[in-house]
C-alpha cells in the first residue's frame, strides 16, 4: 500500500516508531526510510534539504545537491512535526504531494519525479490551525488519506509495565549492567504516574534505574521525586465522577445510568471486564462519567475492596495491577472508606435486629 498516511499524537508517544514499522511491512521495506524533522530545520533551509539546490542559487551554494527526497526515491519520506511547517513551504509540499515532481532551489523547472510514500505526523491539532489560517486546508486533505492515532501512554496504562521491562532490557545491554527488578509499590507508582513526556520519558526512566545500578529491588524511593508527589485531580474531572449523592452517599441502583446497568449485566454474565468495558472505553463509546459510575457499582457490593472487585468483573488476580493502574490513569480509583462505612453501617443494622444482640430493640424502647 502506497496511500499517504498522517501520524497524530502528543510529542514523546512514538509517532516515528509507528512509520518505521509501516515502512518495514510495507513493499518498500528494502527502499530507503528517510526521516526529516521539520521543526529542527529552519524554513529557508527545508525546502533546499527536502528537494536540494543547484550550484550558486544562493550564498554557500558551492555545488549542486540532491535532495532527501532523492535519496527516499522507491522508499518512504517521514516528514515529523508537520504542524510547524510554514506557509510557503506548505505551498511547496502541496505541489509535491500532487504531482511528486522535483523542483531543485534555484531551478526554473522541475528536474524529474520520485517515487516516494509520503507519512506526515505532526503533535498539533491541524484543524485548529486551518480554523485559524496557518495550515493549509486542501494540503491537510491531500495528506490525510489514512490517519493513525497514537494514544498517549497514560491511556494504555497497561503498556507501563511491559515497556519498561523493555527498555529496562535494552538500557541494561547498552550499559552492560544488570537488569534491576521493581518491587510492587514502586510499579505501582509507575502506573498511577501521568507520564507527560510519554514513552520518550519512560525510556529515560529506564535508562535512569540501569545506570544508577544497586544491589537491590528499585523501591518508591529510588524513582525521581515527581513520581512521589501527590498530584490533585483536576476539579472537572472530579465532578465529572462523583457518584455521591448530596449527603455523600454511594449512589442507589435506581441513579445508575442505563449505559451502566447495561454494563453491568453483561459483567454479571460472565463476561470479561477488558472486552466489555475496556474496550468500549477505549473506542469512546464509554464516557469516563460512565466508568466510574461502573467501578462504583462494583465498589458498593465488594464494600470497598479492589481485589473482590477482580472476580466480581470476571478478571484474574494477577490482572489487579493493570486494572488498578487503567482506573488510576482514567482517575476513576474512587476511594474506598466510605464504601466501608457503609458496609459496616449495614452490618450494624443488621446485627441490632438479631436475637441476644446487645442493647434493647427498637419495641423495647
Amino acid at each position: 500500500m502506497d496511500a499517504k498516511l498522517l501520524v497524530l499524537g502528543e510529542s514523546g508517544v512514538g509517532k516515528e516508531v509507528v512509520t518505521q514499522l509501516v515502512h518495514a511491512a510495507s513493499a518498500r521495506a528494502t527502499k530507503s526510510f528517510i526521516a526529516v524533522n521539520c521543526s529542527g530545520i529552519p524554513e529557508t533551509l527545508l525546502e533546499s534539504e527536502l528537494f536540494g539546490h543547484i550550484r550558486g542559487s544562493f550564498t554557500g551554494a558551492y555545488r549542486n545537491k540532491r535532495g532527501l527526497i532523492r535519496q527516499a526515491d522507491g522508499g518512504t519520506l517521514f516528514l515529523d512535526e508537520l504542524g510547524e511547517m510554514g506557509s510557503r513551504m506548505q505551498a511547496v509540499l502541496l505541489r509535491f504531494a500532487e504531482t511528486g515532481e522535483i523542483q531543485p532551489v534555484g531551478s526554473d523547472r522541475p528536474a524529474g519525479r520520485a517515487n516516494v510514500r509520503l507519512i506526515t505526523a505532526t503533535n498539533r491539532d491541524l484543524r485548529a490551525q486551518i480554523a485559524a489560517g496557518t495550515f493549509r486546508e486542501d494540503l491537510y486533505y491531500r495528506l490525510n488519506v489514512i490517519t493513525i492515532h497514537v494514544p498517549a501512554l497514560r491511556d494504555r496504562a497497561e503498556d507501563v509495565l511491559i515497556l519498561l521491562e523493555h527498555f529496562l532490557e535494552r538500557a541494561a545491554r547498552a550499559h552492560s549492567l544488570r537488569k534491576p527488578t521493581i518491587t510492587p509499590d514502586a510499579a505501582q507508582l509507575l502506573l498511577s504516574y501521568d507520564w507527560p513526556g510519554n514513552v520518550r520519558e519512560l525510556r529515560n526512566v529506564a535508562e535512569r534505574l540501569v545506570v544508577f545500578e544497586r544491589d537491590r529491588p528499585v523501591s518508591p524511593d529510588d524513582l525521581p521525586p515527581e513520581f512521589r508527589e501527590p498530584r490533585p485531580m483536576p476539579a472537572t474531572e472530579s465532578a465529572a465522577i462523583d457518584t455521591r449523592d448530596p449527603q455523600g452517599q454511594p449512589p442507589s441502583d435506581g441513579n445508575v445510568p442505563d449505559r451502566v446497568r447495561q454494563l453491568w449485566n453483561r459483567l454479571q454474565a460472565g463476561e470479561n471486564f477488558w472486552v466489555v468495558v475496556h474496550k468500549a472505553f477505549k473506542e469512546r463509546e464509554l464516557a469516563r462519567a460512565d466508568l466510574g459510575a461502573l467501578i462504583d457499582q462494583g465498589l458498593r457490593k465488594t464494600g470497598g475492596s479492589y481485589r473482590d472487585l477482580l472476580m466480581l468483573f470476571n478478571l484474574p488476580a494477577s490482572d489487579y495491577r493493570r486494572f488498578h493502574g487503567f482506573l488510576y490513569q482514567q482517575k476513576c480509583n474512587l476511594p474506598v472508606d466510605k464504601y466501608r462505612m457503609l458496609r459496616a453501617d449495614v452490618t450494624a443494622r443488621t446485627q441490632v435486629g438479631r436475637p441476644g444482640a446487645r442493647g434493647r430493640s427498637p419495641q423495647a424502647m
